[in-house]
């Protein structure tokens, strides 16, 4: 049987499976591809409920991004004992909206244009998702994310609920004004339809758009709400002068890092992959996706110690095994060559290759392999071609629900999943979001007191004959400033879901994606037990 007609096979029978009690679910030890590929038609008593309205479609070949999202939530679900009809109100998508706004072009023609906003769950408030300008942008695709963030929100234990937006246009295409007016008009919509404010629903940054267009927004929710005392809550990644945050443009990146470093400091994963020993230093790294996240990703890992073999962007990939790429080298690179690598040359390296064919970065050899831009960039067709003993979900959905089957079935391979590798995205928008809320910059009380506190320390120090170098005074006397919390918040964070998935992934026997919905699933399930279901 082929992968895709696998997958059609497994998804028609595990799209409804939040199965009656008295259901077999196939036991975690065993592939999920394989047990229930294979399982024979339910008998009467055990028939299966009708399929639930979360899933509208039949599986495709290959799976969507929604489809995989239920696939993997399916999955998890008949790991735990939540009570199935909780589990269809988890699931499903509380709202989406698509509306049409008239743009006025520069030439005075008029554009008619789609925007969209879902919100996944609202079980905490408020939503918080980000809003992506891009031509492919679709109803199932911001569900499919909205979905993603729900969970991803719960199992980092941030408060929040799921949202995603867009609208369908290539940016590349407007001048900057035609953006002001698209962003303030999209704006405008949600803010007409009751989908932004601080306590409802927070946009952010996300493919096509950043600082700029979240401080447009932010701009035109302060004019429609006059006096409103929260509206630099009401939106997240804007400018540090427009109430941004300092370590915001990194923390997805650094977040990866924290992701992988975790992972490679337990020992049940490097016996899994096949590692001997322990960090990131002398490890072989392939970075797919050269923009904000896998920059900064390659930058961490790089100073480190890892070794970047290869990189893959738009036009190619940059490869040099023997020397490694230069992150500082590439990113000069791309900047004053219109974002090609055509003719890097790796700081002279003799033996630096530019292959034209994209395609081939899931096949080159290493330890850790960081998809960082697109999804759906590992699939059926090609999940066998994987080398890496790790993968590292720096973009969302790179991996398709029929590769994650065929790659846990091969083993020898760890897959730290989306939700988890690029959450700490929205962690740092959550302490954005906690810091307009409060007014308050982030170390402005305690940054003083604990430059003087180091002070004393090192005068005690230096009085019992023991004299410091001038840097060892310096660490002592520094003081924490806003970056500095938000950088032990986000590894703090980071190295806490690392360890509570790898401890749920081991009690379950299962892998790290579904030991990550797992802990997302309960969470979410717990917060509806307490709270009830009123009215």
């Amino acid at each position: 049987m082929s992968s895709s007609s696998s997958f059609i096979a497994l998804a028609k029978r595990c799209a409804p499976s939040l199965l009656a009690r008295g259901h077999a679910f196939a036991p975690a030890a065993l592939s999920h591809r394989a047990a229930l590929t294979t399982r024979s038609r339910p008998t009467q008593s055990e028939a299966l409920p009708a399929m639930p309205p979360a899933i509208e479609d039949e599986p495709l070949s290959p799976p969507t991004f929604l489809q995989s999202v239920n696939h993997f939530f399916t999955r998890a679900a008949s790991l735990t004992d939540i009570e199935p009809g909780l589990m269809d109100v988890i699931r499903a998508c509380n709202s989406v909206v698509q509306f049409r706004f008239p743009l006025r072009r520069d030439d005075g023609s008029v554009e008619v244009l789609t925007g969209y906003r879902a919100q996944h769950s609202t079980h905490v408030l408020p939503t918080k998702g980000g809003i992506r300008y891009a031509p492919d942008v679709n109803l199932q695709e911001v569900k499919a994310l909205a979905a993603l963030m729900t969970y991803k929100c719960a199992l980092v234990e941030v408060p929040f609920g799921g949202a995603k937006g867009g609208v369908c246009i290539d940016r590349r295409n407007y001048s900057t004004e035609e953006l002001e007016r698209v962003t303030r008009r999209f704006t405008h919509e949600l803010h007409a339809r009751n989908l932004i404010g601080s306590g409802k629903d927070v946009p952010a940054p996300d493919y096509g758009t950043g600082p700029q267009e979240m401080s447009w927004i932010r701009d035109t929710f302060s004019q429609l709400n006059p006096g409103h005392m929260f509206t630099a809550g009401c939106v997240t990644g804007k400018p540090v002068g427009h109430g941004g945050i300092r370590g915001r443009q990194s923390a997805t990146g650094l977040g990866v890092f924290y992701a992988i470093r975790t992972m490679l400091d337990q020992p049940n994963i490097l016996k899994q992959v096949g590692l001997s020993s322990p960090g990131i230093q002398g490890k072989t790294f392939v970075i797919q996706g050269f923009g904000n996240v896998g920059y900064w990703t390659a930058k961490f890992v790089e100073e480190d110690g890892g070794k970047i073999v290869a990189i893959g962007e738009r036009d190619g990939i940059v490869y040099d095994r023997e020397k490694g790429i230069s992150i500082p080298a590439l990113k000069d690179h791309l900047m004053g060559n219109n974002g090609s690598v055509e003719n890097f040359t790796n700081e002279d390296s003799p033996t630096v290759r530019v292959i034209p064919d994209t395609d081939l970065i899931c096949g080159i050899e290493c330890d850790v392999f960081v998809p960082a831009a697109l999804e759906s960039v590992i699939h059926g067709d090609n999940a066998d071609m994987v080398k890496a003993k790790i993968i590292a979900e720096a973009a969302n959905g790179p991996v398709t629900a029929d590769a994650d089957e065929i790659l846990n079935e091969r083993g020898g391979i760890a897959i730290i999943p989306d939700l988890l590798a690029n959450s700490m995205g929205v962690m740092c928008s959550y302490v954005e979001w906690s810091k307009n809320m409060t007014g308050m910059r982030l170390g402005r009380l305690t940054k003083r007191f604990e430059e003087s506190h180091g002070r004393h320390l090192v005068d005690v120090l230096e009085s019992n004959g023991i004299n410091l170098s001038k840097q060892q005074k310096n660490n002592v006397i520094a003081g924490a400033d806003e970056e500095t919390h938000v950088r032990s918040g986000l590894e703090d964070t980071m190295i806490a879901a690392c360890e509570q998935v790898v401890d749920i992934a081991k009690e379950k026997n299962c892998s790290l994606r579904d030991a990550a919905y797992v802990k997302a699933l309960e969470s979410i399930a717990g917060h509806y037990s307490r709270a009830g279901n009123w009215p």
